[in-house]
């Protein structure tokens, strides 16, 4: 049940799952590659389970899905921006057999309002940034019903230019339901918001699709796929003779930070620093942070993702050298948040709960929501709930409480 099972870390699920299935802690950390002690300590709270590459090797070896063990997805809360139309009414828009029809009443010489369109469209991106989900959500069903009816009212260039908008709603669909946890929708989003993508005739939007695919296959832990997709895509989108756009330019660097994130969770330390040291080659000739398509693509975003990288392949000193050193200010704010979470992570690992707890307070205080949903927040405040700092700190209590994890 959604939400009900928040004061469980992931090793204390790996624990459940592991007596759900009758295999002993030796069998499990032997199909795994671990000792017992080390399974052990995570099942008891004494060592901390944050990265995701080991995480779905356990979510394999258990035969669940990796949202199963970090605790995903989590029940999207009420608010103003919401009222009581969450996830489960964009979840029928989407699933609705009546959303693989033509809308109803469209026709191709009805004049389809695109410029209105493509305001929403941007409306939607933007409070995507600025970390608003609950926002996003809730005005979604709506935005797509008109896009996709864009679509079938038109023809010729103007039918070209609507499913770049359909495009583009389906990926701040799927970037949205991945960020709350929802990611077998996210996953219908970004395939469809893909085929959209491929009629748009536009090789940049196209890019910004596949990179929505490819984060929809990280978060269902496929990555080998992930990099597929994106190998596949660098390919399509190099530059010509007479070179590429910034936006082409945006959309490869998005790529290669995906691919370099794909590396890691694969434990490939290797092949993640060969994508990022491409990745800066691309980032030099931008010269600048830029948002591109809303992919927020720049040498800022690179060292974001360096520091990210260092923490999945267990490099966490680098990460705590690195992290506090990046400027983020001219990121997103969801940027600027993920940044932060990553930044505290690495601080609990090295006994540093103190600086960790007033990052994420901080972090909370610019995108509430984003905190609420990340998995590593919820993970963050019962390890160190865990840990025995509950009672000397009433912040983490009051911030435990505010998380559903109390």
């Amino acid at each position: 049940m959604r939400g009900y099972d928040g004061g469980l870390t992931v090793g204390e699920r790996v624990a459940w799952y592991r007596r759900q299935r009758g295999l002993s802690q030796e069998v499990l950390a032997g199909l795994v590659g671990r000792t017992t002690d080390w399974l052990s300590k995570v099942e008891n709270g004494r060592a901390a389970l944050y990265r995701l590459s080991v995480i779905s090797q356990l979510a394999e070896a258990l035969d669940v899905s990796l949202g199963d063990l970090i605790g995903d997805p989590q029940l999207m809360e009420w608010a103003a921006d919401t009222r009581h139309q969450t996830i489960p009414a964009l979840r029928k828009a989407l699933l609705s057999y009546a959303a693989l029809l033509p809308v109803s009443g469209a026709r191709e010489d009805a004049p389809a309002d695109l410029m209105t369109l493509s305001r929403d469209v941007a409306d939607l991106w933007d409070a995507y940034q600025a970390s608003r989900f609950g926002y996003v959500t809730a005005r979604l069903p709506r935005v797509l019903h008109a896009a996709r009816a864009a679509v079938d009212a038109t023809a010729g260039r103007d039918r070209a230019i609507a499913s770049a908008q359909l495009a583009m709603t389906y990926q701040v669909a799927a970037s949205t339901l991945t960020k709350v946890g929802e990611t077998e929708l996210a996953w219908i989003c970004a395939d469809r918001g893909l085929m959209a993508a491929e009629r748009s005739e536009d090789l940049t939007i196209v890019g910004s699709l596949l990179r929505s695919v490819a984060h929809a296959l990280l978060s269902n832990a496929q990555y080998a796929d992930a990099l597929a997709v994106i190998d596949s895509g660098l390919t399509r989108l190099q530059p010509t003779a007479g070179g590429a756009t910034p936006p082409r330019l945006s959309m490869i660097g998005s790529l290669l930070l995906v691919a370099a994130m794909a590396a890691a969770r694969t434990d490939d330390r290797r092949e993640a620093r060969a994508r990022l040291a491409l990745v800066e080659q691309h980032a030099s000739r931008i010269g600048a942070d830029t948002n591109h398509l809303w992919s927020a693509f720049g040498p800022t975003n690179v060292a974001v993702h360096r520091v990210s990288v260092a923490m999945e392949v267990g490099d966490v000193q680098i990460a705590a050298d690195l992290g506090p050193r990046v400027d983020t200010r001219a990121l997103p704010v969801e940027r600027r948040v993920r940044h932060s979470l990553e930044v505290a992570r690495a601080f609990t690992a090295l006994n540093r709960p103190d600086e960790a707890l007033g990052i994420l307070l901080s972090a909370e205080q610019d995108a509430p929501e984003q905190v609420r949903y990340h998995f590593l927040s919820r993970e963050l405040v019962l390890s160190w709930i865990r840990g025995g700092r509950l009672q000397a700190s009433g912040e983490l209590r009051h911030l435990a409480e505010r998380l559903r994890v109390a």
